[in-house]
């Protein structure tokens, strides 16, 4: 009997562990792939519970998810022939697990490896289009989207899809930090002066127009105020006329009160008049006709 219990024992655990190794788990972040002896046999794996064959299949799993890879500075000629320090990250997936498992059997360091080179080929003949001023001044999408553009073609035979490329930093060597600075310096100083000329020839039309106009509104104003004062003038000669014609001693009375207050009692005034003469006649007789 206990002979019996023991090779039942020993079947039923061989049973639950060919039971185990015939399940496994697909979760929603993982890709799964079956390999028997060695050959791909089916990828198409949804998120779930699977079944294979034990000891004669095998599962591989995969990230689903999107990764990131930091790489360091690389050195990059210019269509000048100078150097720049160039380093960057990539963001990518995959997206054929099949192909990514035949192109890099798997391994997410050689997938990675074989991606980078494929971005700097891309950096590479973007870069040696340009001079260093231009990729130095460049807006980054400009750069990068041509890297995109590149990469994005030939990534597909490793089975991933690039998500994104990031330049992070680009320096320039030591020996052409200098003068690429001061030609920018330069360029920037021209461009300022043909700005503040074009605005010093903008602000000359403007007080051209401004004095113009002016003059014209000072025209128009003068020739108004004359007018005006030449109709308040014949208005008052009316006036006068009328008053005179009313009342003439009146007239020539107050006339002559008011040319005595222009004439008389102001400091710094000379009359040489005769004391006889018409002008003082009210002055002396106050009742004189």
């Amino acid at each position: 009997m206990d002979s019996r219990k023991i090779v039942w024992a020993i079947a039923a655990f061989v049973a639950l562990l060919t039971a185990a190794q015939s399940v496994f788990m697909v979760r929603e972040t993982e890709y799964a792939i079956n390999l028997q002896l060695g050959e791909l046999v089916r990828y198409d794996y949804a998120p779930g519970l699977h079944f294979r064959l034990p000891l004669v299949q095998t599962v591989e799993k995969f990230e689903k998810r999107l990764m990131t890879r930091n790489y360091p500075a690389e050195q990059f000629l210019t269509s000048e022939g100078k150097i720049l320090n160039v380093d960057f990250y990539v963001k990518w997936r995959i997206a054929d697990v099949a192909q990514y498992y035949r192109a890099t059997g798997g391994n997410e360091g050689v997938a990675a490896d074989r991606l980078a080179e494929i971005v700097k080929d891309g950096l590479k003949g973007t870069i040696a289009r340009n001079t260093i001023q231009q990729v130095v001044a460049a807006e980054r999408t400009e750069l990068i989207g041509d890297v995109q553009t590149f990469a994005g073609n030939s990534v597909k035979q490793l089975g991933v899809a690039l998500v994104d490329v990031r330049v992070k930093r680009i320096d320039l060597p030591d020996d052409v930090s200098d003068s690429v600075f001061k030609r920018m310096e330069s360029d920037f100083a021209r461009q300022a002066a043909q700005l503040r000329a074009e605005g010093e020839e903008q602000a000359i039309k403007i007080r051209a127009e401004s004095d113009r106009q002016r003059t014209e509104i000072l025209s128009q104003a003068a020739r108004d105020a004359e007018k005006v004062r030449g109709e308040g003038d014949a208005r008052a000669a009316g006036i006068y006329a009328a008053a005179a014609g009313h009342n003439g001693e009146f007239y020539a009375f107050y006339r002559s009160l008011q040319a005595y207050r222009k004439t008389l009692g102001k400091d710094g005034d000379m009359m040489v008049v005769s004391p006889d003469s018409q002008f003082f006649k009210y002055l002396r007789d106050p009742s004189a006709k």
